[in-house]
């Protein structure tokens, strides 16, 4: 939000230099994130004086030039080439000094310097009126009153404006300080606190008054919910013409562009006073009335923009007798506006529902100064004087009559929000006792009105338009704000008590988990929760009717709560892709969400996706492909590193998948991972193969609680390895070899592994041959040869007899 410090003068006389005023607004909570100078004309002017042509003859090498002195206060007269037809002898002129710089239209900056032009020396320049950008006129030189002293800088002849601009960044909860009145409102209060005490100057409305009662419109308000208030007032005999410079310096130093004087007004009162206005040409207003409705869904009304809009059936309109004007609070229509034809107009002052407002606007995709004002509330009791003030503004710079009285709608009156405010709650929060004078002090300074004071506290009376201050805390805020949180004591001892907390507590898994993955080259992604509902139709196992919609989305390509984490990884993973990074390796923690008959729910994910090969280009490595295996590894790993072994592996049923298993545990998935389908990567433009796996995180934690830790001594006497060469059927997987052999021996048998496969020509058909190793230990001594080759002989039988096995 823009303010200028010479319209805030306006409303507090404060001689601060900016930068100070800027640090004062910054600890009121009005963070001031820059300070732009401001100039009504580019360059201030700065090095051109009046001066005045003392001769003027024929250049003697140029018909259409001559050659001029011009006296500029100084002691020798400038020789001065000059190409414009009406310079003169006698006539007092605009001269830019050599040094000076001028700006073109585009904002180019050129600098006069000494030259000779057809062989005769210039030491400056006549300028004309758009050279100085003071107008548009290049006809010829400027002439400027003989009343003018030569040597007088132009600045002061034309009186240029030097503003400083405050760029400040709002808070969405300031609604109050969304004009240049409300800033001017919090930097007296800070002031007092400084002990300088400021009057706020407001704007006076004593003058208004009503000339005639020749133009009457009605008014009438058939959702008065929608509308709480509306005022509106007839201005008959205008003339739209441009604005007085005053009022285009206003508007331009905060970033507007002005348009004539009847719109330039309401946008200065806006800005000044933050209530939103709005004129309507009377003249187009069918049957001189006024109605504030809803219409038809899918009534088509064009904006002032020039698109055509199907409305809203909660779409709040202002209408006339026949047609539509009007977006309620948002944007005007193109044929009921101001326009130089007009001589008469109904001006509309007005609190319309932030909810309403604010949904019209995101279905429509609209965002304006009103609609930014209406959305997070304006001050209810303030929309009369607004439109009072708008109205005698308009008289003065576009002459006319108020014709009407002034209609006001104001069926349900706002009550001010009551708090009681105790002062050991506000000693608790803050810290430090503030004297309870310094607390009224600061409470009127915000206009919040103290009802009564006890002991204990004090009941409180907080305007209807501080929409943030409602609660006894908020208040709170709001002292100490002013006060100053540099004002509050850092203590030398710091007291902190520290909670039990499990090591099962949710993040403390999701650390760890995260840690892993990070070791592994995983990058941490953080999507959004809602998306296309039609993703949903890509993965039969997911349900239209259980779908989370949004009432008031931003987009349709957002309009529902995702029912799969799945989506915005492959979106990633995409997004990605097209950008020529090919190996990916991404997880996220995310929430998915459901409708179930009438029961909503939220389901906690740990997604893994992978995509390309497992490392980066690089002499050094040899390039593998990520595969399937590669993430069972990665997912074994994670669920080790959690405490969960040996969990029961199975094949899944996921429609996500081509190949996919899942790994349960006491009959509940923990895991299902696999590779993706190719119809599903098609919709996202994903021509390579992708690995997705889907972590139940509920079903994690509550594992993972089960789960006990025992600790051994690390032992002191080694282990032995022996190698088994067996010849299997197909059929028989290395997890039954795994089984069995912990079966066969339980007490010295710590590990079974699988370092080769063999299947070829040189075997039975139907036959494969895995090479076995086995890792025994005893704890209490070392084994012996006999022992060991005891359980061999028993490993060997168990397999001849229970999987047909046979020694290569």
């Amino acid at each position: 939000m823009k303010i200028s410090y010479n319209w805030l003068k306006q409303f507090i006389n404060i001689d601060w230099d900016p930068n100070k005023t800027a640090e004062l607004l910054t600890d009121l909570g009005l963070e001031v994130e820059g300070i732009q100078p401001f100039e009504s004309v580019k360059g201030g002017l700065k090095g051109i004086v009046v001066g005045q042509v003392l001769s003027c003859v024929k250049h003697p090498n140029a018909d259409k030039l001559k050659l001029t002195t011009v006296a500029i206060g100084k002691e020798e007269p400038l020789q001065i080439v000059c190409g414009a037809p009406n310079v003169a002898e006698g006539q007092k002129v605009p001269v830019a000094t050599i040094g000076t710089i001028l700006y073109s239209k585009e904002g180019e900056a050129w600098t006069i310097k000494k030259g000779k032009i057809r062989g005769e020396e210039s030491y400056g320049m006549i300028c004309a009126q758009d050279e100085l950008g003071l107008g548009e006129d290049h006809d010829g030189i400027m002439v400027l009153s003989n009343t003018l002293t030569v040597g007088t800088p132009c600045a002061e002849v034309f009186e240029i404006e030097n503003d400083q601009v405050f760029e400040i960044g709002l808070t969405p909860n300031r609604s109050d300080a969304m004009s240049h009145f409300g800033v001017a409102r919090d930097l007296k209060a800070g002031l007092i606190q400084q002990d300088i005490n400021k009057e706020l100057i407001t704007p006076s409305v004593s003058n208004f008054n009503i000339e005639s009662r020749t133009l009457k419109i009605d008014v009438e308000v058939e959702i008065t919910k929608l509308a709480p208030r509306y005022c509106g007032v007839t201005i008959s005999n205008l003339i739209v013409e441009p604005s007085p410079d005053w009022l285009k310096n206003r508007l331009s130093a905060i970033g507007i562009n002005p348009v004539n004087n009847i719109v330039d007004a309401t946008n200065y009162v806006l800005h000044e006073l933050g209530q939103p206005l709005h004129a309507f040409d009377a003249a187009k207003i069918k049957g001189n009335k006024i109605v504030v409705k809803t219409l038809p869904s899918g009534t088509i009304f064009t904006t002032l923009d020039g698109i055509e809009r199907k409305l809203h059936e909660d779409d709040l309109m202002i209408c006339d007798g026949e047609k539509p004007m009007c977006i309620a609070g948002i944007f005007g229509g193109i044929n009921s506006g101001v326009t130089e034809n007009t001589t008469s107009i109904f001006l509309e002052s007005a609190y319309f529902d932030p909810i309403s407002v604010r949904k019209t606007a995101k279905r429509h995709g609209l965002n304006t100064d009103a609609s930014f004002r209406f959305e997070r509330g304006i001050d209810i009791n303030n929309v009369k004087y607004t439109l009072k003030r708008a109205a005698i503004l308009i008289k003065e710079i576009a002459g006319g009559d108020i014709t009407s009285e002034v209609v006001d709608i104001y069926p349900n009156k706002k009550d001010d929000y009551q708090v009681f405010l105790t002062f050991d709650k506000i000693n608790k929060l803050i810290g430090q006792e503030i004297p309870r004078d310094t607390i009224k002090s600061i409470l009127a300074s915000l206009e919040i009105k103290v009802q009564n004071i006890t002991e204990s506290g004090m009941g409180i009376m907080i305007p209807f338009y501080r929409t943030d201050v409602q609660r006894e805390v908020d208040v709170i805020e709001e002292i100490l704000r002013v006060y100053g949180y540099n004002k509050i004591d850092f203590k030398e001892k710091l007291n902190a008590s520290i909670a039990p907390t499990s090591r099962f507590e949710d993040y403390k898994i999701q650390n760890i988990v995260g840690n892993v993955l990070a070791s592994k080259g995983f990058h941490e992604i953080l999507a959004n929760s809602l998306t296309n509902p039609d993703y949903t139709k890509l993965i039969e196992d997911l349900k239209e009717e259980h779908t989370i919609s949004m009432l008031n989305p931003l987009s349709s390509e957002l309009s529902a709560m995702r029912q799969s984490i799945l989506f915005s990884g492959l979106e990633a993973i995409s997004h990605n892709v097209n950008r020529k990074r090919r190996n990916l390796k991404i997880f996220e923690f995310g929430k998915t969400y459901h409708q179930y008959n009438s029961e909503r729910v939220e389901n906690k994910h740990l997604s893994l996706l992978i995509t390309g090969n497992r490392t980066e280009d690089s002499w050094a490595v040899t390039q593998k492909k990520s595969d399937f295996y590669y993430m069972k590894g990665i997912i074994t790993n994670i669920l080790e590193r959690i405490g969960l072994k040996n969990e029961n592996t199975i094949h899944s049923t996921n429609a996500v998948f081509s190949e996919g298993i899942s790994i349960v545990a006491s009959k509940k998935e923990l895991v299902s991972f696999g590779i993706i389908n190719k119809s599903i990567l098609k919709a996202f433009d994903i021509k390579q193969e992708v690995l997705f796996a889907d972590f139940n995180w509920d079903n994690i934690l509550e594992a993972v609680k089960s789960n006990s830790i025992t600790y051994k001594d690390i032992p002191k006497y080694p282990a032995v390895k022996r190698d088994l060469a067996l010849l299997l059927d197909n059929e028989v997987s290395f997890k039954k070899v795994h089984e069995t052999a912990l079966q066969t021996e339980r007490a010295f048998l710590k590990n079974v592994s699988l370092f080769d496969v063999y299947t070829g020509n040189k075997l039975p058909n139907g036959k494969k041959s895995y090479a076995v190793s086995f890792t025994l230990q005893d704890v209490n001594g070392t084994l012996t040869d006999k022992k060991i080759d005891k359980i061999m002989s028993k490993l060997q039988s168990r397999y001849e007899n229970e999987l047909g096995a046979e020694l290569r």
